[in-house]
Order: C-alpha cells, then structure tokens, then sequence
C-alpha cells in the first residue's frame, strides 16, 4: 500500500547504520553487523551456545556483546581497533565528565570468559560455504579464532537520503542545522545521528528542540540549548577517540568484494577515480542497498564521496511506485 504524506513542518531523525568495511571473507554466511545480530537474535534468531567474535569500532560492540552473552552465546573475543592508550583517555574524560556514562560502560566492561582486546582488528574470514574462524591482528601478533559469527561494525553512518534528496545543506558528511535545529529548507528540521554520531542523550535533546521549534514555541526549545552543548562535548569525545585507524584501509585485497550486490572488486574500483566513474562503469553502488554499503566503504578507502541521491530512499516495489493511490495521510 502507498501513501502520499503532506506536511507544513517536517523533523527528519533517521539515525544511522553500521560502518562496514570490506575485508577478505567479508561476504561469507556468519559475517553480519553487529547490530545486525543484536535484532535477528531479538527477533528469535537462536544464539545460545554460538561463538562469537566481534570486531570493529565503538561503544556498540560492548553492548552488543553484553546483550548476547546474556542471551547465551559464547563471546570470544571483542576486537576494538582503538589503541589502549586512547580509549583509557577517553575514559578518564568521561568519569570526570560524565560519571553516569562511565558507570555504565564499567558495568558492559568484559568478565570471566570473553576478552576485550584493544589495538586489534579483523584480517580475515575463514571459510568455504560458510564462517568457521577469523584471523586477529594485534600489534605484531595474528592469530585465528574459532567462531560461529563474526560481528563487525566500523562506527556508524548517518542517514542523512531523506534530507539530501530534499535539498538540504550538509556540512562533513552531516546534515547542517542552525541553533533550533532547522536546516538550510525552511520548515524542514533534522536531529539525531543525522547531524552528528552523538548517542541517545543527544538525539533526544536534538529532537525536543527540533519539536518545540516546528511548534513556534522558540522560548522554550532556547532552555535546552545547555544540554544541547554538553552533550556535544561527548558528541566531539567520541568522534576523536574511535575515529579509524589507517591501517584498516589495506584490509581489502585487489579481490575483495566492494560492492557485494554487484560483485565489484577493490580492483576494478581502483582503476577509476570517482564514485561516478565507478558507478557507471562497473555498477557499483546500483544494487539492492544502492551503495549504502559499498558507498561509506569507498569514502573511506578511496576517498570518495557519493554525489547524487535518487529515489526511492528504501527499497520499494515497483508496484507501490506506479499506483495512484489516493490515501492520504
């Protein structure tokens, strides 16, 4: 069923998805998201006594983990690509700053039976027809690990189709608001992830403000512009310590799969010097994602940026497309 939405005032919040960067045996069954396999196991995907490594960036793969080792897998090992030196900054900012986020991450912080392993990142997947092991690297050392599931994510990728298609103004690779959270469209708002990777407490001041604003009520959204600003503090925090480190950029091989819907390698994407080019020879990015995998993996490995947004925003039939429906909203 399709419906035409009409509106005077439009909030954009989004969020974001995970970060993937390619690496060889990245496309094998049992490699997935890390959030990915948070939502198939809460939709009933079964996960007791499974081995899990998870890998990448960020404050999700603790939680992640915690959620499915409460739920009984087996969590071998959580690979932080961040340095030791870094993330122990970074916890002795937020203590001091934040002690109730602190506690929390303490609280998610590794026991008996799963290690936590900062400067370490994936290499590789190993298998046939599906995941049986990983290969680690920390420091000097690699070694593999036996796993059912490899879970990885990179940090978080804005979703930013919506306010691009609709003409607004970005600003390093988020959507550009002014102090009520307005965007360069008038009417048009956006908070949350969209407009900087910043967590729940963030999202939620962002979004009151962006209603009270939408609601003409510019008095009372000015009263949580303090909260707005300490929140972008942690916001700034997080974007410093998990940035990625450039080592992961050689991950892919010159047969690693970029773009899995098409099956474009990171060699044949080498061989042109924009995501146009490589999108019009080679069909990366026109999959069934249309490039919201591939295309924050080439930004990061070659330096790319996607130049253009076409609707639909998600995957639709094309029969939702071509109906006249005359639903309203």
């Amino acid at each position: 069923m399709g419906y035409e939405i009409r509106f005077q005032k439009l909030i954009i919040a989004t969020g974001a998805r995970e970060r993937f960067l390619p690496f060889p045996g990245w496309t094998l069954p049992g490699v997935v998201g890390a959030g990915g396999l948070q939502a198939l196991v809460k939709s009933g995907a079964p996960i007791r006594g499974a081995r899990v490594v998870l890998a990448g960036s960020g404050p999700l793969l603790l939680a992640v983990g915690a959620y499915l080792r409460g739920r009984g897998a087996q969590v071998r090992v959580i690979a932080e690509q961040v340095p030791s030196k870094r993330l122990f900054s970074f916890w002795v900012w937020l203590a001091l700053h934040y002690p109730w986020k602190a506690a929390r991450g303490v609280m998610l912080r590794p026991q008996a039976g799963w290690r936590y392993l900062t400067g370490c990142w994936v290499v590789r997947a190993i298998g046939d027809e599906k995941l049986f092991g990983v290969t680690l690297k920390r420091g000097d050392t690699v070694w593999e690990e036996t796993c059912d599931y490899l879970a990885c994510g990179f940090n978080l990728v804005p979703n930013i189709e919506l306010a691009s298609l609709l003409g607004c103004e970005m600003r390093g690779g988020f959507v550009a608001v002014n102090e009520f959270q307005e965007t360069s469209v008038p009417g048009i708002y956006c908070a949350g992830e969209p407009t900087g990777i910043g967590g729940l407490d963030l999202s939620l001041v962002e979004g009151q403000i962006a209603g009270l604003a939408a609601a003409g009520a510019l008095g009372v959204a000015r009263n949580l512009f303090r909260a707005r600003s300490k929140h972008n503090s942690f916001q700034a925090a997080l974007d410093r310590t998990f940035a990625l480190r450039s080592e992961l950029k050689a991950l892919a091989d010159q047969d690693t799969f970029v773009c899995r819907c098409e099956d474009v390698t990171l060699g044949e994407l080498q061989e042109h010097d924009s995501w146009r080019s490589a999108k019009l020879q080679t069909r990366c990015g026109m999959g069934s994602c249309q490039g919201r995998i591939c295309g924050p993996a080439t930004e990061f490995l070659l330096g790319w940026k996607v130049e253009s947004v076409r609707p639909p925003i998600m995957p639709a039939k094309i029969g939702t497309l071509a109906q006249n429906s005359d639903d309203r909203i």
